[in-house]
């Protein structure tokens, strides 16, 4: 990743936006902040998957230039939506990478799953600053992307709590310095469940997370520990440190998002409420701060902080992750896909919840994983391994 530097400027005010995935959690928490600071930015594009009704009400409220929904089918709905507004619509998965490729000061990639690898890629080739929310781009395409990162001389500002955490108490410019980095994980809904809890849970109880207000997949992901397991190798990718230097804590109150070892003993770490505006706003005013509506942190009145090290029986999907970053290739490509496609199964109700981390486990186990170092080769092996992961389904 490239090093930020802390006399980087701010670009000239206002700051142009484009927001993926603007309908979901983190890009109306960005629409949130932005409309706070109405003068210190102006919106370029933004871009939602299916609800284009969200989506132009967004676009309007906030002016932006260009609207575009990736389901050709609700092509006709935004831009009826949008008559005489003005704004721009488009439609379809090339329209989004086109909105991606539009001069953009600060792009927020927050479209959920490998959806959001080619659009991200875009953004960082134009040599973008990106606030990365799409923890699958690092995942199936780690080597690709930071290789063009470096080529491009692209900034990539990690929005994910934990990693936003590291990313401001790492010292960049002593690595030899840092001993360990830790994630902390809340655990999510069935963290004190049996086994045979988790196996007759339903989706509406796994997506109940009980801190965090996320979307159906991420908060699944979350139940399963597999979001631990992706930000783990994404963490790898980040911060260029080995997997035996990464660890992962269980902190149920998600009051530290995560924490840095450094050699001398002293380990560093970012608090703060359990609400995605602190490290979407680091990243939209960075490398400056802005005001949040955000509730303070009091301590006190918190009380207790407590942490454990995570369950790999009960919860395998982080032992799954560890394991794909250790046979390297593509095996984090086939994780990620198989993931993608044993949580849409489990929404659907076509799976059980213990056999989202099966399916993921077989998938692995019959993959080929061969390197991989263009955005085709990750399209083919993503390909296969969601026909392979389907399967297993049955």
């Amino acid at each position: 990743m490239r090093v930020p530097s802390p006399q980087v400027e701010l670009a000239t005010a206002p700051r142009r936006i484009t927001i993926l995935g603007s309908t979901g959690s983190v890009g109306s928490s960005t629409l949130d902040l932005i409309a706070r600071n109405r003068d210190a930015y102006v919106v370029e594009a933004l871009t939602a998957n299916g609800n284009a009704d969200l989506l132009a009400t967004q676009a309007r409220r906030i002016g932006a230039k260009l609207a575009v929904v990736a389901n050709e089918d609700r092509y006709a709905d935004l831009k009826s939506a949008l008559s005489g507004s003005g704004i721009e619509a488009a439609a379809g998965a090339a329209a989004v990478v086109e909105a991606a490729s539009r001069p953009a000061d600060w792009l927020m990639a927050a479209i959920v799953g490998a959806a959001g690898l080619a659009p991200t890629l875009a953004a960082v080739r134009r040599g973008a600053v990106v606030a990365l929310a799409n923890k699958e781009t690092l995942v199936c395409a780690g080597g690709l992307m930071t290789a063009e990162i470096r080529r491009s001389g692209a900034t990539l500002l990690p929005v994910d709590s934990e990693h936003n955490a590291i990313f401001q108490v790492i010292d960049f410019e002593q690595p030899a310095a840092i001993d360990r980095i830790v994630l902390t994980a809340s655990g999510g809904p069935f963290r004190d469940s049996s086994r045979d809890a988790m196996a007759a849970a339903t989706p509406e109880q796994a997506v109940a997370h009980p801190n965090w207000d996320m979307g159906a997949k991420i908060s699944v992901d979350s139940a399963t520990m597999m979001n631990k397991g992706l930000e783990f190798i994404e963490a790898h990718h980040l911060f260029g440190l080995p997997a035996e230097r990464i660890e992962v804590l269980v902190h149920p109150q998600s009051i530290v998002h995560s924490l840095v070892a450094y050699v001398d003993g002293s380990v560093l770490a970012q608090l703060g409420q359990a609400d995605m505006r602190t490290p979407i706003a680091y990243t939209l005013a960075w490398p400056l701060r802005m005001v949040t509506p955000v509730k303070r942190l009091d301590l006190a009145e918190i009380g207790v902080l407590t942490f454990e090290r995570p369950d790999e029986v009960r919860f395998p999907a982080l032992r799954l992750a560890r394991e794909a970053l250790a046979a390297g290739g593509a095996a984090p490509t086939v994780l990620n896909a198989a993931n993608e496609v044993a949580v849409a199964a489990f929404l659907n109700r076509q799976i059980g919840f213990l056999d989202i981390a099966s399916v993921v486990e077989r998938t692995l186990e019959r993959a080929v994983v061969p390197q991989i170092d263009t955005l085709e080769a990750v399209w083919a092996i993503d390909h296969e391994a969601r026909e392979r992961a389907r399967e297993f389904l049955t």
